[in-house]
């Protein structure tokens, strides 16, 4: 009987593989924003702030 598929090792690798990249992706998208959040506005310009 041939086997066929991939070994559940394999499935495991692949899957961190992904799991990696959107993590990766969504730190990407989210930081900007956050960081965007928790920044103090600035006052109109020619103020020291």
């Amino acid at each position: 009987m041939k086997k066929t598929g991939i070994t559940r090792k394999q499935a495991i690798k692949k899957m961190g593989k992904y799991a990696a990249l959107t993590a990766i992706g969504t730190f990407a998208i989210l930081n900007p924003k956050k960081a965007q959040a928790q920044s103090a506005p600035q006052g109109p310009p020619g103020w020291d702030n």
